[in-house]
C-alpha cells in the first residue's frame, strides 16, 4: 500500500540539506528541505579534509551526532549531503553525481564559478530534482523541458519581464513509460555514436609481476534520433560483461536472456552501461614499464625504460611517467629519449612527458637527483604512476557485433569508437 511505499522510500533515501563546499573549507552555496539544517553539522566534515591527504582520502560516510555527512569531491568542489537517519548510502552518493553531471550539462563546467552565475537556475534544478528530500526528476531531457538552459537571450528575457525560465506545464515524458526520453523529437540529421571506454587499474611489482589489474569500462552514447527509436547492440563476446549495470532504459530481461542490449535511448548523451572486470587473465596490460631508483650517500640514480605491450598494433599517445620523490630532494637531472621531463620542487614531483610512444624508438629517462648528506632517501621506493591513452582498442576484448534500429523508418548513421585509457596504474620500485 502507500504507506509501505512511503516507508520503502524513506528508508532508502531521504535528504534534508546539500553543501556546497569549495577546495579551500568555504561554504558557497546551500539547499535545504524540510527544514535548515545549521552549518556547524559541517564542523566534522572540515576536520576530516584537515587530516587527509588529498581532497580524495576525505571519508564518505561521515557520523555527526544525530546526522550523517555523506560526500564526492569533483571539480574541486565538496557536495555533502546531510540526513538525519540511516540511508544507503550509494543512493545518495549516485544522486549528488547526478547533480553534478546536470549543471555540467546546464554550464558546460560545474566549478564554483560556473554555478555562482548561474545561481538562479541552480537552485530551480535542485528544487526540481528534489522534492521534500525524496529524488524526483533526474532525467536530463525531463528537467531541460522544465527548466530553459541559461542563454544570453533568456537571461535577458528573464531581466526584462522578471519571470523564471521555468515551465508552467508538465513535460509529457514525465507522465510516459519512458521518461528519460521527451517526445516529438526532430532532427536533420540522424546520427547515433557509441564510446567504449575502459579504464585500466593496475598494481606492478619490481619484479614486473602483475600484482591487482582491473578494467572499468563504460559505453558512453550520443544519440540524435528523431522520434521514438528502439534499438539493440550485440556484442561479438558478450561472455566478458559479468559485473554490469545500465542505464533505466535497457530491458532487462533480455539482456539475461540473450546477453543483447535492447533499448528505447535517451535524446543526447547519456552513459548505456558501466561493467568491471577483475580477472586478472583477461585483462591486458597495454604498457610496460622498467624502472629502477637507488639513492645513496645525497644521491639517487634513476633508470626508466617504457614501451609498448599487448596493443595489437595501436599506438600508445598521451603517456605521462609521475614520480613522486622523497621529500629529502632537491633536484633532479635527467636526460630523455623522447619527450621532456619537469621536477616540481615543491611537490617533489617528477614528471616525464612522453607523448605518442613510437614503434621503432623505445622512451628512456636516465639522470640523478640530489638530496642533503644523512637524509633518509635510502631506505625511499617511489610508486611510479603511469598515464597513457590507446584510442581504437578496448583492451578487455569487447567488440560491437550490430547495432540495429527498429519502429522508425529511416537510415541514421551510426559510429562505434573503443578507447582504452590509464585508471590508477601503478608500478613500485
Amino acid at each position: 500500500n502507500t504507506t509501505n511505499l512511503l516507508h520503502l522510500l524513506s528508508s532508502r533515501m531521504l535528504i534534508n540539506s546539500i553543501f556546497f563546499i569549495n577546495h579551500s573549507g568555504d561554504i558557497f552555496l546551500e539547499k535545504h528541505w524540510r527544514s535548515i539544517v545549521s552549518r556547524s553539522v559541517c564542523d566534522q566534515f572540515f576536520d576530516a579534509q584537515t587530516k587527509a591527504a588529498t581532497p580524495e582520502d576525505v571519508p564518505p560516510i561521515i557520523t555527526a551526532n544525530k546526522n550523517y555527512l555523506i560526500s564526492i569531491y569533483r571539480e574541486k568542489i565538496y557536495l555533502v549531503a546531510v540526513t538525519q537517519m540511516e540511508v544507503q548510502p550509494l543512493f545518495v552518493i549516485e544522486f549528488m553525481h547526478r547533480v553534478m553531471d546536470t549543471f555540467t550539462e546546464y554550464f558546460d563546467e560545474c566549478t564554483e564559478s560556473a554555478i555562482k552565475d548561474n545561481i538562479i537556475v541552480v537552485y530551480q534544478l535542485l528544487e526540481e530534482m528534489l522534492d521534500n528530500g525524496f529524488p524526483l526528476a533526474t532525467e536530463l531531457n525531463i528537467l531541460t523541458e522544465l527548466i530553459k538552459p541559461p542563454t544570453i537571450i533568456n537571461k535577458a528575457v528573464s531581466m526584462v519581464t522578471g519571470k523564471e525560465g521555468v515551465s508552467s506545464v508538465l513535460p509529457g515524458s514525465q507522465l510516459s513509460n519512458v521518461p528519460w526520453r521527451r517526445q516529438g523529437v526532430k532532427y536533420a540529421n540522424n546520427e547515433a555514436y557509441f564510446d567504449c571506454i575502459e579504464d585500466v587499474d593496475a598494481i606492478i611489482d619490481a619484479n614486473g609481476t602483475v600484482v591487482s589489474a582491473e578494467i572499468h569500462g563504460n559505453i558512453n552514447c550520443n544519440v540524435h534520433l528523431s522520434g521514438m527509436p528502439d534499438l539493440s547492440m550485440s556484442f561479438i563476446n558478450p561472455r566478458l560483461l559479468d559485473d554490469v549495470s545500465f542505464h533505466p532504459c535497457v530491458r532487462l530481461k533480455r539482456w539475461e536472456n540473450e546477453k543483447i542490449l535492447s533499448f528505447v535511448p535517451p535524446d543526447g548523451s547519456f552513459v548505456l552501461m558501466s561493467y568491471h572486470i577483475s580477472t586478472q587473465n583477461q585483462v591486458a596490460i597495454p604498457v610496460y614499464v622498467r624502472a629502477m631508483i637507488n639513492f645513496k650517500d645525497g644521491q639517487g640514480k634513476v633508470d626508466i625504460t617504457v614501451g609498448p605491450k599487448q596493443t595489437l598494433g595501436k599506438t600508445v599517445d598521451n603517456v605521462v611517467i609521475t614520480v613522486p620523490m622523497p621529500k629529502d630532494v632537491t633536484g633532479c637531472s635527467m636526460t630523455t629519449s623522447v619527450g621532456s621531463y619537469t621536477f616540481d620542487p615543491s611537490s617533489k614531483q617528477l614528471r616525464w612527458d612522453i607523448g605518442k610512444i613510437q614503434p621503432l624508438k623505445v622512451p628512456t629517462m636516465r639522470g640523478t637527483c640530489t638530496a642533503p648528506a644523512g637524509s633518509q632517501c635510502k631506505d625511499a621506493h617511489p610508486t611510479i604512476h603511469v598515464d597513457f591513452k590507446i584510442m581504437q582498442l578496448a583492451v578487455s576484448g569487447l567488440k560491437v557485433n550490430r547495432l540495429d534500429m527498429f519502429n522508425e523508418n529511416y537510415k541514421p548513421f551510426k559510429g562505434v569508437k573503443y578507447i582504452t585509457k590509464a585508471g590508477n596504474f601503478q608500478v613500485r620500485t
